[in-house]
């Protein structure tokens, strides 16, 4: 008989966003491997976005209980005059972005009060329905993903109170990442200490990509290396539409996500606009599919771009659907922020490009995880945003190839299945079976 893991989790359908995507595809595999999650999950969240067609990605059998939360991103966008169901991408904006008294006293609330995060306001209640739910369930072990890092409170405060095994999941470095507020040191010192005990407590660490273990353990030498553990992101290919490629009038480029802040695609236009001036590449030539949400900076960009006429923005659309999109392009676009302590990022996005299958054009870091992991599936290019150079040229290359009827990119496919998400719930499957053991 299957034991039970309570899998707390913040972002979970309705919402939509790679984040969802991890969570729902352990939930759905964990069964296959002796592990019957029950979820306990937010009522009405305030989510990035919203996909409603994934509910029905949910296992009928498997229980998920919501709980209310005080959403503070409803005051917020009253205060600044916006309207919208969801959180704006213009709301994480770097501090060099923001301007305005209304947003400098609005982030310096978010840094001050609101520890670790926004989601705060549901610790108390969520871990009051955890341990009723472990009491209730018969619960062997429990299992958090972070972001948000509330998520990982309410998995310590029900270990702590009930003593169960817990797995804390990680989808990001917590302190001193890219999304951190700039804290001044009394709420950056309390962040820390949370953080801490966190890592110290949990049993065992998950985490979706390397970057996170060696952040980890490089801000805490003293915490028991052992107990971190690297389970990548991935794709599950029963989720793709049923689409076939068929070549497109104009050799078409797709990203989808979203972008904003440090997230742009400024290179790319430059690197176009090269192509342009060399007379390479004119704009009807070519066709940049943007699909999903993006900051008023990006559409500046765009606006002010020779290329403006190539692009085509498409606003956030349900998962399989974007899936189709990618399946329908010539190329796959992946950006990933501009900042050093990108390097080590791996997005789940990635993954999906992978199982996808089309070639993929990566603005990344030199030397970066996804540098490898496109070395290492040959599935692709990645440049450094700062070699518009190097990018022209890859697009130059992927286009003669597109037009002359030769593969711009060779998969190797054995190493693109090794990422399927089943393997990873399998890997999470194995972490409880050691604390339970």
């Amino acid at each position: 008989m299957n034991r039970k893991v309570l899998v707390i989790a913040y972002h979970f359908p309705p919402g939509g966003g790679p984040g969802v995507q991890r969570v729902l595809k352990h939930v759905t595999y964990l069964r296959q491997f002796g592990w019957t999650p029950i979820v306990l999950t937010v009522q009405d969240g305030d989510f990035p976005a919203r996909d409603e067609s994934l509910l029905v990605k949910v296992p009928a059998d498997v229980r998920v209980v919501r709980v209310p939360i005080i959403e503070p991103y409803t005051l917020y966008r009253k205060f600044m005059g916006r309207k919208g169901a969801a959180v704006d991408v213009n709301v994480n904006k770097s501090s060099d972005q923001r301007s305005g008294w209304k947003e400098h006293l609005s982030e310096f609330i978010r840094a001050t009060f609101f520890i670790p995060d926004a989601r705060i306001g549901w610790l108390r209640a969520a871990t009051r329905k955890a341990e009723e739910l472990i009491h209730e369930e018969g619960i062997s072990a429990i299992y958090t993903s972070s972001p948000p890092y509330t998520c990982a409170l309410i998995g310590r405060n029900a270990k702590r109170r009930t003593g169960l095994p817990w797995v804390a999941g990680f989808r990001d470095p917590w302190t001193e990442f890219l999304t951190t507020p700039d804290r001044w040191w009394l709420p950056a010192w309390i962040d820390r200490r949370m953080e801490r005990s966190v890592f110290s407590e949990a049993d065992q660490v998950e985490c979706a990509w390397q970057g996170i273990v060696d952040d980890a353990l490089g801000k805490y030498p003293s915490l028991d290396r052992r107990k971190f553990h690297h389970v990548p992101n991935g794709f599950d290919s029963a989720d793709f539409p049923n689409v076939a490629y068929e070549r497109n009038d104009v050799f078409t480029i797709t990203y989808t996500g979203s972008m904003y802040g440090r997230r742009t695609p400024k290179a790319l236009l430059e690197a176009l606009e090269r192509l342009r001036v060399q007379q390479q590449l004119e704009p009807a030539q070519i066709r940049l599919r943007l699909v999903g949400r993006f900051g008023d900076e990006v559409h500046q960009m765009i606006d002010a771009s020779a290329f403006r006429s190539s692009v085509e923005l498409i606003g956030y659309v349900p998962h399989a659907e974007s899936m189709a999109y990618l399946m329908r392009s010539e190329m796959s676009l992946l950006i990933v922020d501009d900042a050093k302590e990108s390097a080590e990022i791996v997005p789940g996005k990635v993954y999906e490009y992978l199982g996808v299958g089309r070639p993929i054009l990566a603005l990344a870091p030199r030397h970066s995880a996804i540098e490898r992991l496109l070395q290492e599936t040959r599935a692709g290019f990645s440049l450094p945003q700062d070699d518009v150079v190097g990018i022209a040229a890859a697009v130059k290359l992927a286009i003669d190839h597109w037009n002359s009827g030769e593969a711009i990119a060779d998969p190797v496919r054995s190493e693109v299945d090794r990422y399927e998400r089943r393997e990873s719930a399998r890997q999470l499957a194995h972490i409880l079976d050691r604390i339970c053991s």
